[in-house]
């Protein structure tokens, strides 16, 4: 298979790419590079040879739909996004000009290169709002309800899948993503809880948790993520399917067990909800599992392990 991985020089995109690579398939890596790292495509390097090639390239070009043409992939996988919760709310514009004329410039590029099909990168629990605990874990029947830019964004985009597959019969599944977490996650960003625990602990600083610690988030572990992209390439299709554990973990628990693992004492400072995140989410990931045959194996402490025995290097 050719494809085409866009936001592959990022922690998941580029964890996405060494896997199709192992497998044996050729890969072309789109990434603007300004929160994805070519440090992290070395290993891809390596093992690629000539079958991995890297455009530094900015989704809100225009020139992508050229580019995505020219390479001809039978699959796009399309990763590159604005992430950030606060930085939709701060900058809409910017982050609609990613999320949205982004995504359309690469559904056209698909489209052009007569490509079988897109996997797209949803956002799980900004996808569904702030509903009901007592309706936790969300299945995807429960509705879009965003409450963020960047969730109205991720939500718009697959009005866009399903046009494109109506009108130029480009087939499409989206993952709708939980907090995903794992080794070279940018623990500078907005994004990453998990790696900007690690950081600070690691580097001996008190972490700062918002809401108290009390807000809590499906935290799944990016190879479990990636072996999900692998086989939505080949099943779900027209379906968005979650892609959790089902389990709820408060920021409270996450850093008592990443504090454990990491031998460090001491208690965090604690501040205020942040604007635009909810309270509580966790996905359901029985669709997944019935149509993608994917379910997470990573436990949450045997994933942070992995995580800080990355970042101490």
């Amino acid at each position: 298979m050719r494809a085409l991985v866009t936001g592959g020089a990022g922690f998941i995109g580029s964890a996405l790419v060494d896997r199709l690579l192992t497998e044996g398939h050729e890969v072309d890596v789109v990434d603007d590079l300004s929160t994805g790292s070519g440090a992290n495509l070395d290993a891809a390097r390596q093992a690629g040879g000539r079958r991995l090639t890297v455009h530094q390239l900015d989704i809100r070009s225009p020139d992508v739909v050229d580019h995505v043409a020219r390479q001809e992939p039978e699959v796009v996988f399309h990763l590159a996004a604005q992430a950030a919760v606060p930085v939709s709310v701060t900058r809409p514009v910017y982050d609609a000009e990613v999320n949205v004329v982004g995504t359309v410039h690469v559904l056209e590029g698909a489209r052009a290169a007569g490509a079988r099909k897109v996997v797209y990168a949803a956002s799980g629990g900004t996808l569904y709002g702030d509903p009901d605990p007592s309706r936790l874990p969300l299945d995807e029947g429960n509705g879009r309800a965003p409450l963020s830019p960047y969730g109205i964004t991720k939500a718009v985009a697959l009005d866009y899948l399903a046009a494109y597959q109506v009108l130029h019969g480009l087939e499409w599944a989206a993952l709708a993503l939980a907090n995903i977490y794992g080794p070279r996650q940018d623990p500078h960003g907005e994004a990453g809880v998990v790696a900007i625990f690690a950081r600070r602990l690691l580097a001996g600083e008190r972490c700062r948790l918002f809401d108290s610690g009390r807000n809590t988030r499906d935290y799944t572990y990016v190879d479990d993520v990636v072996d999900a992209f692998v086989r939505a390439a080949d099943r779900g299709s027209g379906l968005l399917c979650n892609i959790g554990t089902g389990v709820e973990t408060s920021v409270n628990e996450l850093y008592a067990t990443m504090a454990d693992v990491a031998g460090v004492p001491g208690e965090p400072t604690r501040g205020p909800a942040r604007v635009g995140e909810l309270a509580r989410s966790a996905l359901d990931p029985g669709r997944a599992k019935l149509h993608l045959g994917w379910t997470p194996w990573t436990d949450l402490r045997a994933g942070v392990t992995e995580v800080l025995a990355y970042f101490r290097g």
